[in-house]
């Protein structure tokens, strides 16, 4: 397993590397934004280990970047320890969030779970109406054509068409596909299933993702016995 590190601070950088890679892990390291950013974007990584605070462009900046590249996992490990920073970087698309100071033991567990569940493969393919969701392949399809998607649509995406035709709530769906849990006035769910409507549900006439009210999300093609809205 490939990481890469993007810090500034020169002592924190080196023993993130060096303890990483006693862990196992080959280890890239990158000390300014732009740097991190072209090294992640050319080259091929299981995981980001990323700060937020970073010289020429900072960690906000460079998750959409990350995001949008696909199958790549992100940790945000920062000083920046405010709730709303927190939200704001799993709203970004990041899979998990490290406050600094931190335990390194805890950093090396969340990294093994993040990558555990990055590798994990399911043989089965699964269709509801027009769509097609490959799990073997991490391939998504409707009406044929192959729909790209980030690391955290997917994994949303498959806990919908694996639970179709349930109301899942937000709750559940945030330990799931999360796996950490949310106050309930956060919208983090909220924005990530409005980011997957639109390369799912926006380009094609039939909706498969419903919003059940009071609830959160369901997903199929005949949702009849639901009190269900498409918005």
């Amino acid at each position: 397993m490939k990481i890469l590190v993007i810090e500034d601070d020169p002592k924190t950088g080196e023993y993130l590397k060096k303890g990483l890679r006693e862990s196992g892990y080959a280890v890239d390291l990158s000390r300014t934004g732009p740097d991190g950013l072209h090294a992640a974007l050319n080259n091929d990584y299981d995981l980001v280990v990323l700060d937020v605070t970073l010289p020429g462009i900072d960690g906000w900046q460079i998750m959409p970047a990350l995001r949008e590249k696909g199958d790549m996992r992100v940790l945000f490990l920062t000083a920046r320890d405010q709730l709303s920073d927190r939200i704001r970087g799993l709203e970004l698309g990041a899979d998990d969030y490290l406050v600094k100071p931190f335990s390194f033991t805890e950093l090396v567990l969340r990294i093994r779970t993040l990558l555990r569940r990055g590798v994990a493969r399911d043989a089965d393919m699964y269709q509801v109406a027009d769509l097609k969701l490959d799990a073997l392949r991490r391939k998504v399809t409707r009406e044929g054509v192959e729909i790209a998607l980030t690391n955290k649509e997917y994994l949303l995406l498959h806990l919908l068409v694996k639970r179709q035709g349930e109301a899942l709530s937000r709750t559940l769906i945030a330990s799931e596909v999360w796996n950490m849990n949310f106050d309930s006035d956060t919208n983090v769910v909220d924005v990530a299933v409005k980011r997957l409507r639109a390369k799912i549900d926006r380009p094609f006439a039939t909706p498969l993702i419903h919003t059940v009210r009071n609830v959160g999300y369901a997903f199929g093609d005949a949702l009849n016995d639901l009190e269900r809205s498409a918005d």
